[in-house]
């Protein structure tokens, strides 16, 4: 069975938005696991550390970082895109975004604090 699955920290951070802009961004984000292999990359990014892929879509003013697994997909973070734009703004790294994630330490901190929340079922 498919499922989307959010950690808790995701999950904070979608309920800090208003329900309607949830509910806006939820409607946006339909993505079957099988779909990853063949992306559209004007919504999606790919960033790959050690081995693990990440993906990045694009849902209005936030991105959904997310990875794929048995179960489905594992929401890790909800960000709004201009903490981001403001992170590489400040670090100014020359190459392109998903680039810049991928090699950026303070990046992946966020995803591995998301992680770590993940309820076991």
């Amino acid at each position: 069975m498919f499922q989307i699955i959010f950690n808790e920290l995701s999950a904070s951070e979608m309920s800090a938005l208003p329900k309607t802009l949830q509910l806006d961004l939820l409607a946006e984000f339909q993505i079957l696991p099988e779909e990853l292999d063949h992306l559209d990359h004007s919504r999606f990014g790919v960033l790959e550390r050690e081995g693990k892929k990440l993906y990045r879509y694009r849902a209005k003013d936030y991105r959904i970082y997310f990875e794929k697994t048995p179960e489905g997909i594992t929401v890790h973070r909800v960000l709004h895109k201009n903490t981001l734009r403001d992170f590489l703004f400040r670090t100014k790294l020359p190459t392109g975004e998903d680039d810049q994630l991928k090699d950026a330490g303070e990046f992946w901190k966020l995803i591995e604090q998301g992680e770590r929340t993940r309820k076991k079922p």
